[in-house]
């Protein structure tokens, strides 16, 4: 079996229906709110990773968004061309799950964002009408407040890097998954282990560096969340230092980035250190943004290995199996109405 992303079909007029055998593959709703610059590359990350995943398993992915997220015109241009379903017709039609993205802050607070009532009307309805829903790094911070008040607390450094994490060896989605688990995180917050175990939630791996990685909750229906990105490309740590190489370079921040965590191997670190050094000796000279052209991209990238890809497809496998089972056993949540809020 495989994956098909399944367009939007009043965005796109050259989809016809749905093949023979659509019908039984797995619906995946992936509501993207990331920044307009990393819209496609994410399409990318969960597509593919799910198709390593489908083991056996038809999937049909329908990527939709959330307008409240605040957008340029390229952002929804983007969207309107890449047959983005708009949100109250993604959810007026049955999914087997649902995959929610994090975005870029722009309050101190997330109840401050344009996207907060709207995010908690769109967790209600993941729980009243999917088998199980993913929400994904700050998606996740947003998500655990709604349900239980629990607030996420910024750190004093990013943590940002490749970290090693202790498994529960008995929860599901584990099942072949191997130890240590090895998963990318680059995040400013964090959402605290005690209270989350306090609040009932599952913690399913953890590292004393990283805090709770991936954790559940089973309500009405199974919510997972990750505060790390199993999704990652092996280059997207690269391209996500780099940007901020660049923002450090135009004014914008105002501290050289550190090297992400276990990420790098010693030829790529020797490199990096090397431009760092010309990097800080132009700085406020007037040329050193230019010298972004000169970053080691290509050279550094041919060095990085993935350390996670095999154990991330594991778990995401064990999921859509999972989302199988429920479909055939008819254990899923029925259809309940689209709250008027969201449509």
């Amino acid at each position: 079996m495989s994956l098909e992303i399944e367009r939007h079909r009043s965005r796109l007029s050259s989809l016809q229906r749905p093949a023979d055998g659509a019908s039984d593959s797995l619906v995946v709703g992936l509501v993207n709110n990331m920044p307009d610059s990393a819209l496609e590359a994410t399409e990318a990350q969960f597509a593919h990773l799910l198709s390593s995943a489908a083991d056996g398993v038809g999937v049909r992915l329908r990527l939709a968004f959330l307008p409240e997220v605040p957008r340029a015109q390229a952002g929804f241009d983007h969207i309107g061309g890449s047959g983005y379903w708009p949100i109250e017709e993604l959810l007026r039609e049955p999914l087997d799950a649902l995959i929610v993205t994090g975005m870029e802050p722009c309050k101190p607070l997330l109840s401050e964002e344009p996207y907060w009532a709207q995010m908690g009307q769109l967790l209600a309805w993941a729980e009243s009408n999917t088998t199980s829903s993913i929400w994904s790094c700050l998606a996740a911070h947003a998500a655990v407040e709604h349900l239980d008040g629990i607030r996420r607390r910024r750190l004093e450094q990013k943590r940002c890097g490749v970290f090693a994490h202790t498994t529960l060896a008995s929860e599901p989605l584990l099942a072949g998954v191997t130890a240590p688990l090895y998963i990318p995180h680059s995040r400013w917050n964090e959402l605290p282990c005690d209270a989350l175990r306090a609040a009932g939630y599952n913690i399913v791996s953890f590292s004393p560096a990283t805090g709770a990685d991936m954790f559940t909750k089973r309500k009405r229906s199974l919510f997972v969340f990750f505060q790390g990105h199993p999704e990652y490309e092996e280059s997207t740590l690269l391209r996500e230092y780099r940007r901020d190489v660049g923002r450090f370079l135009r004014g914008q921040q105002p501290h050289y980035p550190t090297l992400p965590h276990e990420y790098f191997p010693s030829q790529a670190i020797e490199m990096l250190n090397a431009f760092e050094k010309r990097a800080l000796a132009r700085t406020g000279t007037g040329t050193a943004a230019d010298l972004l052209s000169e970053f080691p991209m290509t050279a550094v990238a041919a060095t990085l290995h993935d350390l996670w890809g095999k154990n991330a497809a594991g778990i995401y496998r064990n999921w859509l199996a999972q989302l199988a089972n429920a479909r055939h056993t008819n254990s899923f949540p029925p259809p309940q109405q689209v709250p008027s809020s969201v449509l």
